[in-house]
């Protein structure tokens, strides 16, 4: 028997090994229209004292706009906004962190993300870093963040994305595109107000809720999955064909996607995604093309691993009139695929998840680069 990183490895019979993972889930969420209201009074009781501020990093497409006055901001609490206009990077980390340190009076109370997944991701990078040493660049990779991270709570105002839920926060590093996967990455306490994501763009709600939908494509088809994660994952791909198949009211549309976004992410939690994530990693650390994009990019060229999964998507595409960008690889130069092809093949528990242990007998660089190729 085996104990490692908090996995237990067990042989049941010969050639069959079983793993389990021990792994956190959100223990506070609050579901429901108008429950952002309620965030004041979860917050006052995590309150350090008056001089500990709870710190805010709000997608600033809200500045100025009547959210930000709903947003129980007492003491020295401070708001910050957040361009999501680019992927999260871990010197973006880095300088919130410091900025935080140097603008409050005593250690804060917590970190409180609002917004989507770029905003998401940096709420709990930043509550790990205020409590672990060094650049967060150094803690990219599978838990290696040795102390547990402030109070921290994410508000998602864009469903899809499922890093409410998550234990990874996916950053663009110096060297490479990598979550910080970690025990102590995962929201204390999520608030999940279906409100808040009224006005999202058509594209940018195709997007976010596409990322969901390859999410359980992904998982539900991998080497990977098992009855925990199979459970999230159908009830969150049944969710994603009622949005954007089923003739919904845009109020039970918005209900249904968060609720698949959250379903969503936690099938992932058990298991793993696969060869659409892989390749559009690439995208992102090269090109910084947005995560959600990115894998829309990705996966409609991915007949031969999910041929079911990309003709749904290509269905969903046609009925809401998605126009997809096109010629985005098109001059790119050999040491640019190169780029792109390393970070792609560095994601090796998704390679392992789509394809079993030997994966790269068949996924080669010159197959990824022939995909690139297409986009």
């Amino acid at each position: 028997m085996e104990l490692k990183n908090k996995t237990k490895t067990i042989n049941t019979f010969p050639g069959q090994e079983v793993q389990y993972k021990n792994f956190p889930m959100v223990p506070r969420v609050v579901f429901g229209k108008g429950s952002f209201d309620a965030l004041g009074s979860i917050l006052m009781s995590k309150r350090k004292h008056s001089d500990a501020p709870f710190i805010f990093l709000v997608d600033d497409v809200f500045e100025g706009k009547e959210l930000v006055g709903r947003i129980p901001a007492i003491f020295n609490d401070l708001i910050i906004f957040i361009s999501a206009d680019e992927e999260p990077k871990t010197e973006q980390v880095d300088v919130l962190v410091q900025k935080v340190k140097d603008d409050s009076m005593e250690p804060p109370s917590g970190i409180v993300g609002i917004g989507g997944g770029t905003v998401m991701d940096l709420a709990k990078a930043v509550a790990i870093m205020l409590n672990n040493e060094g650049s967060s660049s150094v803690y990219q990779g599978w838990d290696l963040v040795k102390k547990p991270s402030i109070y921290h709570v994410g508000i998602p105002t864009i469903s899809g994305t499922g890093a409410e839920v998550s234990r990874t926060t996916v950053l663009l590093g110096p060297e490479k595109k990598l979550g910080i996967n970690s025990d102590y990455t995962t929201f204390d306490q999520v608030v999940l107000d279906p409100d808040l994501t009224y006005g999202v763009s058509k594209n940018q709600w195709f997007y976010t809720g596409m990322d969901c939908f390859i999410h359980c494509v992904e998982s539900l088809n991998g080497t990977y999955l098992n009855a925990f994660s199979q459970s999230y994952g159908e009830k969150a791909f049944e969710l994603c064909k009622e949005v954007f198949l089923d003739d919904l009211s845009p109020c039970e549309s918005r209900d249904k996607l968060m609720m698949a976004s959250w379903h969503g992410g936690m099938s992932i939690a058990y298991s793993q995604v696969g060869v659409a994530h892989a390749l559009s990693y690439g995208l992102s650390y090269l090109l910084g093309v947005k995560h959600g994009l990115g894998n829309c990019l990705v996966f409609q060229h991915l007949e031969e691993f999910y041929p079911e999964g990309v003709a749904m998507f290509n269905t969903i595409r046609e009925k809401h009139e998605i126009r997809l960008p096109e010629g985005i690889c098109a001059n790119l130069s050999d040491g640019e695929f190169n780029t792109m092809i390393t970070v792609a093949l560095s994601m090796e528990p998704l390679w392992e998840n789509a394809l079993g242990k030997q994966w790269r007998t068949s996924i080669t660089p010159a197959k990824l680069k022939s995909i690139y190729q297409k986009i």
